[in-house]
């Protein structure tokens, strides 16, 4: 099922994903052709006045019998009025060939949407294989995306095998994600759980995310994150970054991540910038993380390279400064549980190391730590033993 939202001021959206019965079973399978079906032509009003639930409700119905195409819903611009509508579980295209050329890379996306609450139970599957067994960065594709949203939730719904990125929060403000459940395998490539860019204001807790990315990761130009209360495994940890690729200026702060149980993961808490950037990352505080088998606790990594051939070193960087990491304990599937690898040019500053146990999840091991230019100060007893300038 392939819905656009484009532009729409909804004054009261309420949409609740029915999950009992997948929308396969619910109502035939469409050829692979394409089909649009237009809220106007059921009856909708984009009058800001005219309650069009029931609109809203028959073009779903009727994208569910076709059978000239794989159906989408129009919502062109205006104003609907639209209360509670209960839809079935909203399956994917299984192959990017179905999806229109004209169409971005996105699936389900909502616009310039103030006030809309996105609720379950229900899922989301984004049938992703087919994605995945292609190049990623020929063949984007993300699943359910908010763009410059406001006082908006996401709440109770499950997120199946999105190609990429299971959820994105783009350019909003003052957005609540709570107890989502997101799964895809550990080698699904680039499938993040929630990714956040651009927005200020945001709280995501009560959760559960397995995939094969980040978990949670926080990407540019974001302020005042709260991040609590999540189980995360398999993936690549709660994140920030990367950030400053290509020279590009940083500006993130105020990020809070608390009560996160992370278990056979590749990171657990992680800033990674590019060497070249500018700008800033400050005001961070990872505390209360529980670690299971996890292969790089805790990670700053100031040098990040996504490439085959090493990056040159360079003169700038993104400065990181003021990063708390506050009661740690629990298990590394490495030797080195504390990396904190900083840019020769520009150093990190201000980090705290505060009442952190961390030991080898193998029997008879040792974990240590590993430092370059990173300053900061230690509180209570850190294991392993600190490696911080002062």
């Amino acid at each position: 099922m392939d819905l656009e939202v484009s532009k729409v001021a909804v004054f009261a959206m309420y949409i609740l994903f029915f999950a009992l019965f997948p929308l396969n079973d619910a109502c035939p399978r469409a050829n692979p052709k394409s089909s649009s079906l237009n809220v106007l032509d059921f009856g909708a009003k984009a009058d800001g006045e005219t309650e069009s639930s029931q609109a809203f409700s028959k073009a779903w119905d009727a994208a569910c019998k076709t059978t000239n195409g794989i159906p989408s819903i129009m919502i062109p611009r205006g104003d609907f009025l639209v209360n509670q509508i209960i839809l079935g579980t909203i399956l994917a295209p299984a192959s990017p060939s179905a999806w229109k050329v004209e169409y971005s890379p996105k699936w389900l996306t909502f616009e310039n949407v103030n006030g809309l609450n996105i609720m379950g139970p229900g899922g989301i599957n984004g049938q992703g294989k087919g994605w995945w067994d292609q190049s990623c960065r020929d063949h984007p594709g993300l699943a359910l995306s908010l763009a410059s949203c406001m006082d908006c939730s996401i709440s109770r719904i499950h997120s199946t095998n999105s190609p990429q990125i299971h959820i994105l929060i783009l350019d909003s403000n003052r957005t609540k994600i709570d107890h989502v459940t997101i799964t895809a395998p550990e080698s699904s490539p680039n499938t993040d759980g929630i990714h956040i860019q651009s927005s200020h204001d945001i709280t995501i807790t009560g959760s559960t995310i397995g995939s094969g990315d980040d978990c949670v990761s926080v990407g540019d130009y974001n302020s005042d994150i709260h991040i609590s209360d999540i189980n995360c495994g398999p993936g690549h940890g709660i994140s920030i970054g990367s950030l400053g690729k290509d020279g590009n200026v940083a500006d993130v702060k105020n990020i809070f991540v608390r009560d996160v149980r992370l278990n056979g993961t590749t990171n657990g808490a992680r800033i990674k910038t590019w060497q070249g950037g500018k700008g800033t990352v400050r005001d961070v505080i990872y505390e209360r993380l529980k670690f299971t088998n996890v292969k790089n606790p805790i990670i700053i990594d100031q040098n990040y390279c996504d490439q085959a051939a090493p990056c040159k070193e360079q003169s700038t960087g993104v400065q990181i400064s003021d990063v708390t990491f506050r009661d740690f304990y629990g298990t590394s599937a490495t030797d080195m549980a504390i990396s904190l690898i900083c840019s020769r040019a520009v150093a990190c500053t201000g980090i705290k190391l505060e009442s952190i146990n961390l030991t080898s999840a193998k029997t008879r091991r040792s974990v240590f730590s590993n430092c370059i230019n990173a300053h900061g100060t230690i509180v209570g007893h850190v294991e392993p033993r600190e490696c911080l300038k002062k």
